[in-house]
């Protein structure tokens, strides 16, 4: 799905300090579905990087060193399974990422991401309130999500 084909006029900006095309590039790789719209010609950095995760439209502005990211904006992924999770969570912190708790992390760049599997909301949101009480008291111990050690929690082991 090329978005630059699309009338969607509305997308979320990272203002980065250099590397957004390396950025780009990683996390379209890591996203099924994902698309990198910017060329990498080889002449240096581009100021405006255009990409889709998951056919979501985003872009990146290499706007220099007057603005920083922050966790107060995140990039929600939900995850189908503990591999997916896995893969996805190891590799955004990878190389100088930085774990955090409760599915969140921070990327190299500076990009802060919640990676999160499907199961979670539906074991917080379960009808059984204090089996969604014993999820989330797990969850509350977690920084990657394990989905097994909160089920075991959720069922009441």
């Amino acid at each position: 799905m090329n978005i630059l084909n699309q009338n969607n006029s509305i997308r979320t900006c990272l203002w980065f300090d250099g590397k957004g095309l390396e950025a780009a590039k990683f996390y379209v790789s890591l996203i099924p579905g994902s698309e990198l719209h910017t060329p990498d010609t080889g002449d240096g950095e581009p100021l405006l990087v255009s990409f889709a995760l998951g056919g979501v439209p985003y872009q990146i502005i290499n706007g220099g060193s007057h603005y920083k990211l922050s966790p107060a904006c995140s990039i929600a992924v939900t995850t189908s399974d503990q591999d997916e999770t896995d893969r996805i969570w190891d590799a955004l912190v990878a190389d100088g990422g930085e774990a955090g708790r409760c599915g969140w992390l921070i990327d190299r760049w500076g990009v802060s991401w919640q990676v999160y599997p499907q199961a979670l909301p539906q074991m917080l949101g379960a009808e059984d309130r204090e089996a969604a009480a014993r999820a989330q008291t797990a969850l509350m111990g977690m920084s990657k999500i394990d989905i097994a050690a909160m089920r075991s929690a959720f069922d009441g082991n």
